[in-house]
């Protein structure tokens, strides 16, 4: 490993601390995000990601574990938790969770960086899903604010600007990586993008198809967020009713109470089943929960745009 930042990586995702920890520990330390950035990524508290990250340095101090570069043998071991870090230091980039600007280029453009130099060490299967999900990702990106910088969603975006290039690369990738039959959840979320690259227009999408790569997701990696994700994709294939169920029983079990995409999410639904009410109140609870500027200003417009 030539590369400075992703030896510290390798070296930080120490096993002897739990994977949570490990993750926290190196976006903190190596990648430089904020308690805060970590706690959006975690969907929690940041007192308890600063408590996390202060009892890992602790664990390093009393275990007396020594700085040390793992060898190469040791290096698929940690190969799981450094794919994590880089996930997540691409998702704060693609999608920052506070200020004024929708994206952080400089930290999406770093993990995809770091994504390739990854490939090249260890050119596994997940390692690839994951590169080509964030070369998908990113090809969206020109497309994804206006001139003024405000928030344009994935169906209104202009495809036109898609970077062509990226698809090209990250389908390549994301096939490569079906067709090894080794592959888990970031190359599962890679073909969903490319379905998305894929559909010429917004209608065209294959909602079908990602609601069945929703499902195989769920018995990969079953979360709330990836429950979410397939809630909505459900509400594009069998209509916002049916859609609007499933984000219900989510919020229901607590989990994603405070997560402002789930109650946009909602409101969005109520909105398109003609529930003003409801909506109003949604869109009110995810206008108080977000922390991005145009993501706030998008919300607003919306709920502003409610009949009365």
């Amino acid at each position: 490993m030539q590369d400075d930042r992703l030896r510290l990586i390798f070296t930080c995702c120490h096993p002897v601390l739990s994977p949570d920890a490990q993750v926290a520990l190196t976006l903190r330390e190596v990648c430089g995000l904020t308690t805060e950035e970590i706690a959006r990524a975690f969907i929690s508290a940041p007192s308890a990601v600063a408590q996390r990250i202060v009892r890992a340095k602790a664990k390093i101090r009393d275990a007396r574990i020594p700085y040390q570069v793992p060898e190469r043998t040791e290096l698929p071991d940690r190969l799981d938790t450094v794919l994590h870090v880089i996930y997540l230091v691409f998702n704060e980039g693609y999608f920052a969770s506070s200020g004024a600007s929708l994206t952080r280029h400089d930290l999406s453009r770093e993990a995809i960086r770091l994504g390739r130099l990854l490939v090249e060490l260890l050119p596994e299967p997940e390692a690839e899903g994951l590169l080509a999900l964030m070369l998908l990702h990113e090809s969206r990106r020109a497309a994804r604010t206006s001139a003024d910088g405000e928030l344009v969603l994935l169906d209104a975006q202009d495809r036109a600007r898609w970077n062509r290039d990226q698809i090209a690369e990250g389908s390549r990738l994301v096939a490569r990586a079906l067709a090894s039959r080794q592959f888990g959840p970031y190359t599962v979320q890679a073909a969903i993008a490319a379905v998305h690259a894929q559909a010429p227009t917004a209608n065209s999408t294959d909602w079908a198809q990602i609601v069945g790569l929703y499902d195989v997701l769920m018995q990969a990696a079953p979360s709330p967020v990836v429950e979410l994700n397939r809630a909505v994709a459900v509400a594009m294939r069998d209509g916002p009713e049916a859609g609007l169920g499933l984000v219900d029983a989510i919020l229901a079990r607590g989990e994603l109470a405070d997560y402002h995409l789930a109650h946009s999410t909602r409101a969005d639904l109520c909105r398109r089943l003609g529930r003003t009410a409801d909506a109003r109140a949604s869109y009110a609870r995810a206008i108080s929960l977000t922390r991005l500027e145009p993501e706030r200003r998008f919300l607003e417009g919306r709920l502003q745009a409610l009949p009365d």
